[in-house]
This record gives C-alpha cells, sequence and structure tokens, in this order.
C-alpha cells in the first residue's frame, strides 16, 4: 500500500534536509502511540533509527535502516529508510523522504510510504491511520521550516 503527502515550508531543500535531526522526529512524533527515541544516527545511508512505540498494552519496537540519500540533478534532497525491526501488524515499511525545490526558493517535503501487513485488507483497513500519522506532520514542517 503507498501513502504520499506533500507539504510545502518557505525554505530551500538544503536547509530543510540539514533540519532532519534528532530533535525534529521527535517533534514529529502523532500523540499515540507514544514514541520513546532509542536511537537516532541521522539521515544519511548506513544510519539507524530506533524507537519503542508505547500503546498502553504493550510496548513495540521499531528499527530503521537509512538505505539510500543524496541529491537528485534537480536539485531534490532525499533519504530512504527501510523497516528492520518492525511492530505488528507490519510486515514491510519503505519511507522515501524527498525534500524537491519549490516556488520562490522554497521546498516541497514529500513523504512517500510503501507498507504491507499479511493481507491487502488490512493494508486498505490501516491506511487511514497511516495517512493520519503522517498529515499530523504537515503543520509541524510548516512551522519547523519557516
Amino acid at each position: 500500500m503507498h501513502v504520499t503527502l506533500r507539504t510545502s515550508v518557505s525554505q530551500p531543500p538544503a536547509v530543510v534536509m540539514a533540519g532532519f535531526t534528532r530533535e525534529l522526529f521527535v517533534a514529529l512524533a502523532p500523540p499515540f502511540p507514544r514514541l520513546r527515541l532509542l536511537r537516532f544516527d541521522g539521515c544519511h545511508t548506513g544510519d539507524r533509527v530506533e524507537i519503542e512505540l508505547d500503546t498502553l498494552v504493550k510496548r513495540l519496537s521499531w528499527t530503521s535502516l537509512i538505505v539510500d540519500d543524496g541529491v537528485q540533478p534537480d536539485g531534490t534532497h532525499f533519504f530512504v529508510d527501510e523497516g528492520q525491526v518492525l511492530p505488528p501488524p507490519l510486515r514491510f515499511w519503505r519511507h522515501r523522504h524527498l525534500i524537491q525545490p519549490g516556488p520562490r526558493g522554497g521546498s516541497v517535503i514529500v513523504d512517500a510510504l510503501e507498507y504491507r501487513t499479511a493481507s491487502r485488507l488490512l493494508d486498505a483497513l490501516i491506511y487511514p491511520a497511516m495517512w493520519a500519522q503522517f498529515a499530523w506532520r504537515r503543520p509541524i514542517y510548516r512551522r519547523w521550516f519557516r
């Protein structure tokens, strides 16, 4: 299943890319499930991010590895994280972060997600929650990168 959200911000791509820090990662966390950041190496190939999700019933581990990063010829900065240890019901996770040049020197932050569970039906059932988790980021990005 694919989810893509786009957010326009006023800072240029290089500044936005440099702003993807531990502090921003924590600020982007939705209110539920609660997130505890255990490790944040950065956003470059080989870096790891480890979190614990507190669902009030159980604590779940999530580890992602940054598998690619760089700058495309059109000036788009990017990095890609893939899930290594995922909470149920997820079985596959790839999140492409694109920071595209936007109008008047700004940027467009693109969150392009791909995820899978054990069934297409479950993929579709959790789509609204996935969309909401990333839509939550839009006003935070706008405040962070004004």
